[in-house]
């Protein structure tokens, strides 16, 4: 006899989805086919009870409308819901999420294992991840998470992975109606790269020399590219450009970059000199050139992963930058 779930919602095809990847773990978003399992983990008490919102015993139905529900809150940009899957055998372990904030400026960070997977570090394996992309990927500034008071095993996954406890407080405890379950509130801010303080007196500073470019269209906005998953300072925007190889000037090196980058074809007598930045991070100091740029052949296009946005001057300080770039921000206000 099939399962009752196997047909609730027949054929529903959610749409794709970012899918993320650890060592053992698949973290994609839900579908149809995976509303049986969806029910069958999260319909026991021991999770129940510590997932405020969650009613126990859990309704088949509601599981069904749940994970139909992750696919428009994606749609609208209201949150972000991921499938926990084994990367092998793409057997639903459990599910993350994040609810985004109407200014997509912060997420409450949601998730939870079904219990035959519990000690297995799957749940700090997919929140590791999950925090990584949020913030290389999404404009948030801050995380945070609420978790029930007695639920040990989460409030050490969080402090583990950075987060702070904020304060103490109560939800409305779906599982018991009329009561409400104590909660621990914790927060996580961008992590800010691990530079920004100047090196130790002792420590001889490597000088970093680089060269960057303010590209400006024609209405007066200024490309910014934001640096992908996977690099140093992942999430935060700069301005276009990078190293000097040996033998290349400042100029010519901007040039490379920018076909490198952007693709964009330039030559050396279309950059201004405009400032240059100085800047100590913990191993090296930055010596950066920057140069204006209102000419170039070709449209931008990341090539290496990167998202782009043409911004408006006084939007500049919207986008969270690197401490080497933000001092520049008001240099080209004033200059635009």
């Amino acid at each position: 006899m099939p399962d009752l779930l196997d047909s609730l919602m027949p054929g529903l095809a959610l749409p794709p989805g970012p899918v993320l990847r650890t060592t053992r773990l698949t973290l994609r978003p839900l579908h149809g086919g995976d509303v049986a399992a969806f029910h069958r983990l999260i319909n026991d008490w021991d999770i129940c009870r510590r997932v405020p919102d969650a009613p126990f015993p859990y309704p088949a139905l509601q599981a069904a409308e749940w994970v139909q529900a992750a696919a428009s809150d994606r749609a609208a940009g209201r949150a972000e819901q991921f499938a926990i899957t084994d990367a092998g055998s793409d057997e639903l372990l459990g599910c993350a999420g994040l609810k985004l904030s109407k200014d997509r400026k912060s997420a409450e960070l949601g998730y939870w294992i079904g219990r035959a997977y519990w000690r297995q570090g799957y749940a700090l394996e997919a929140v590791r991840r999950l925090t990584e992309w949020a913030f290389a990927s999404l404009p948030i500034t801050h995380l945070s998470a609420v978790v029930a008071a007695d639920n040990d095993g989460s409030l050490a996954l969080l402090r583990n992975l950075g987060f702070t406890k904020t304060h103490n407080g109560h939800r409305v405890f779906s599982c018991r109606p009329g009561e409400k379950l104590p909660v621990k509130h914790f927060a996580l801010a961008r992590e800010l790269p691990q530079d920004q303080s100047a090196p130790k007196a002792e420590e001889a500073a490597k000088t970093l020399l680089v060269v960057a470019a303010a590209l400006i269209d024609a209405q007066g906005r200024i490309l910014l590219a934001r640096r992908p998953e996977g690099k140093k300072m992942a999430g935060l925007w700069e301005f276009p450009g990078g190293k000097l190889e040996p033998g290349e000037t400042p100029e010519g090196a901007l040039a490379r970059e920018l076909r490198e980058e952007l693709g964009l074809e330039t030559e050396p007598k279309d950059f201004a000199p405009f400032v240059f930045a100085s800047h100590a991070y913990d191993s090296f100091h930055l010596l950066m050139p920057v140069f204006l740029c209102r000419r170039w052949r070709g449209e931008p296009r990341g090539r290496e992963g990167q998202k782009l946005a043409w911004v408006a001057p006084e939007d500049l300080a919207e986008y969270p930058m690197p401490a080497a770039d933000r001092p520049l921000i008001p240099m080209l206000r004033d200059f635009l």
